[in-house]
């Protein structure tokens, strides 16, 4: 056994994995926590589907199904998408410039066990008076007067999970600026990466906008302020203000590192250089300075006047050149490619018309004067869940079956990939399609039960069928992860990639690279193949390796907020609950004080080390 390996250990214990920074156990950690979160909101939405397979239905009750609404949402966004997503950029971004790690790994440790112990805190609501029942919007004009805690476990519990998912964004941002290899030029970097980087401006500019709207909430609700109870002088649309400046950049969030991810795959299975990279950049970058000029068409029918209407209008319906851009040349792409048709690919090829779909309702919604019409029907439920399933979901399952063999060191069975690909596209494709049709006969979204006789049963049922069949397509991609763990060992380069995550063995070792890689241009490892030398030329001699240490104080530290959480929560109920708040704040800031005095100056790897490893 080698030196690095006996440091390392062999075994990924759970003590390693509490205290773990290093960006790839992260990843994993990431992909656990929002895969569970992605089961329990499927759960959620499941329910809310079987509440409404028949008219006048009595499943759950209406106050049970405003609380399913409200967390199938508040988890599909916040706890399931966002942090899969991170999983996957943590995995996969630092590798693709060429870099041993994020550029802040405390920071990192710290930002997921935020984003877990605040899921965490939230759900616990259901077994402590109920969960929150605003709508995952949470407006104030419900949020103040929901009797329970509820809507005290979504303040507390998405504060704590925004401020990981913060910690993120400025990490990869700090990453992306100061860590790439030598060679390694912005316009060399892969689209993933170009994408990631992007949409870390994004959560750098939308969350404190959330942030701040829960914080007054949070004050409201615990503290008697009146920000926005009207009687009191406040106003409630403000916080649809500060929701959307956030809410709508977060779609933009959701979607744009899979733009990122469809690039690499397309490119990679068509055995071609991605058309138009220059375009796909500067449209990516178009994408999301438009995405922070639009939040106000959520709000047509508030009563902001005919000209804020028809500005953000217009603003919507530019959104749609860009993106436009990217599926032509997703497109062209393809064209004259020698293109390998697998699982990762079948999602890709699924995405293209899904999100046009997605995006030509959006357009339709864009329209001030129609979205009266369509305004809080199904049509709307039905545009969102083309956009972030057909789009972030589909995403989600392409980079997973993509990455999968660089993060594990497994190939996911073929076969299996297959038939969780086929039965999850007709199952989105019934389960929502034929909301278009429901929304524009007239059925209001959120609404507990509908009337015989109003034609909504077939559309209903059939939908409700569909939810069925994603249900067991992930199922399937479960028993698939089950099935591959023991196969064979993956080859460090499966799908003949163009970039640099494919030039080191699978799983990488800790420190991603014995020597950093120079680039020499776009699709740096292909160019490497196409030149005759297999793998990437060193930048820098073989030497020690520089690491730091594993630390558990992000895990104390979230603990401590977690804690203090539930004083916040509940101390309007009982003025001892004082004693939990401050005992978690304390336990916090002790934490921290011992990090800002901790003298981790990491440890070396050895290049005699290295050098036996590679024996």
């Amino acid at each position: 056994m080698s030196t690095v390996a006996q440091k390392r250990g062999l075994g990924a214990t759970l003590w390693e994995y509490l205290t773990t920074i290093d960006h790839k156990k992260i990843a994993h950690l990431y992909l656990i926590g929002g895969g569970l979160f992605f089961i329990l909101g499927g759960l959620e939405a499941v329910i809310i589907r079987i509440q409404l397979i028949k008219p006048e239905n009595d499943f759950i009750s209406a106050g049970l199904y405003n609380e399913m609404i409200t967390m199938h949402g508040t988890t599909m966004i916040f706890l399931a998408a966002m942090p899969i997503i991170l999983g996957i950029m943590n995995a996969v971004l630092p590798l693709q410039i060429g870099a041993r790690d994020v550029a802040f790994p405390f920071l990192n440790s710290l930002g997921f066990w935020l984003f877990m112990f605040g899921g965490i805190l939230l759900n616990t609501s259901w077994f402590l008076g109920g969960a929150p029942d605003g709508g995952w919007t949470s407006y104030a004009s419900f949020a103040l007067t929901s009797p329970t805690h509820g809507i005290d476990f979504y303040v507390m519990g998405l504060q704590l999970a925004g401020a990981g998912t913060l910690m993120g964004g400025i990490n990869f941002l700090a990453t992306v600026v100061n860590m790439r290899a030598p060679g390694m030029t912005y316009m060399r970097m892969p689209l993933f990466t170009w994408a990631s980087f992007i949409t870390s401006v994004l959560i750098l500019f939308a969350f404190p906008a959330f942030t701040v709207a829960l914080f007054l909430l949070m004050f409201d609700r615990m503290f008697g302020t009146a920000f926005f109870d009207v009687a009191l002088g406040g106003n409630t649309v403000i916080w649809q203000h500060l929701f959307w400046i956030f809410g709508h950049p977060e779609v933009y969030i959701l979607i744009l590192p899979i733009f990122g991810l469809f690039s690499d795959i397309f490119s990679t299975f068509s055995r071609k250089r991605l058309f138009g990279y220059t375009a796909m950049v500067f449209a990516t970058m178009l994408i999301a300075f438009l995405g922070f000029m639009v939040w106000a068409h959520h709000m047509f029918t508030v009563g902001l006047g005919p000209v804020a209407n028809s500005i953000f209008a217009i603003g919507t319906m530019a959104i749609a050149v860009p993106t436009g851009i990217k599926i032509f040349n997703w497109l062209a792409t393809m064209w004259g490619g020698s293109v390998k048709i697998n699982s990762a690919m079948l999602w890709a090829l699924g995405f293209i018309p899904s999100f046009t779909i997605g995006g030509m309702t959006g357009v339709m919604l864009g329209s001030a004067v129609a979205d009266f019409q369509y305004h809080d029907t199904y049509f709307v439920v039905a545009h969102f869940h083309y956009v972030i399933v057909g789009g972030t979901v589909f995403g989600i399952f392409a980079g997973l079956h993509y990455w999968w063999p660089k993060m594990f060191g497994r190939i996911l069975h073929e076969g299996l990939g297959k038939l969780t690909f086929w039965t999850f596209f007709i199952g989105f494709h019934l389960t929502f399609f034929i909301q278009h049709f429901l929304g524009l006969m007239g059925m209001p979204r959120r609404y507990w039960v509908f009337l015989k006789g109003q034609e909504l049963d077939v559309g209903n049922f059939i939908s409700t069928i569909g939810a069925f069949f994603m249900s067991f397509a992930v199922i399937v991609f479960l028993i698939n992860i089950i099935i591959t763990a023991r196969s064979e060992k993956a080859p460090a380069d499966p799908w003949d990639g163009r970039t640099l995550e494919w030039a080191i063995s699978s799983p990488p070792p800790f420190y991603n690279f014995e020597q950093l890689p120079l680039t020499r241009g776009l699709d740096p490892l292909w160019i490497e193949k196409s030149e005759g030398n297999g793998k990437m030329i060193p930048a820098e001699p073989l030497d020690d390796i520089h690491m730091p240490n594993n630390s558990i104080l992000p895990f104390l530290m979230s603990l401590g907020f977690f804690i203090a959480g539930f004083g916040f929560i509940f101390q309007t109920d009982n003025k001892l609950w004082y004693i939990v708040l401050y005992a978690g704040m304390a336990f916090a800031f002790v934490c921290m004080f011992i990090r800002s005095f901790k003298d981790d100056t990491g440890y070396f790897v050895k290049k005699e080390d290295l050098e036996r490893e590679g024996e």
